[in-house]
């Protein structure tokens, strides 16, 4: 029986990342269920259930510390999806990873800008304006 924080975090899941945070759970079943659980509960069910900052406020923020943190490319693919899902414009995710070029630097933001690119070419989002 799931407790109240596990189905407010599931439910937060589904909201924001949609089919995506379904599959991200689900791979974890037979390798670290542990991990999913901790990922629903504390993640969605404690973090981004709190009030204050709206879904797209919330992945501006996530997609920024993951630019910024480098070698998170996997969790970008997932976050910026998610971003789209929730709302953020293209250019919005785009102007967000730009503005961490002057705390994190280049090649970090390339990655990150390289990563909503494809994306942005398997959804066919073309002409990403600035």
């Amino acid at each position: 029986m799931a407790t109240e924080r596990y189905q407010r975090g599931w439910d937060r899941l589904k909201e924001v990342d949609g089919e995506a945070g379904e599959h991200v759970i689900e791979s974890l079943s037979g390798i670290a269920p542990e991990l999913g659980q901790y990922i629903i509960e504390f993640a969605f069910g404690d973090i981004y259930s709190r009030e204050g900052l709206d879904l797209k406020q919330r992945q501006l923020v996530t997609l920024a510390s993951l630019t910024t943190q480098g070698g998170c490319e996997p969790q970008l693919h997932v976050h910026i999806r998610a971003a789209l899902h929730v709302g953020l414009a293209p250019n919005e995710i785009i102007e967000a990873m730009i503005h961490c070029v002057p705390y994190t630097g280049f090649p970090r933001v390339l990655n990150a800008i390289f990563t909503a690119k494809r994306i942005f070419e398997e959804q066919q989002i073309s002409n990403v304006p600035l």
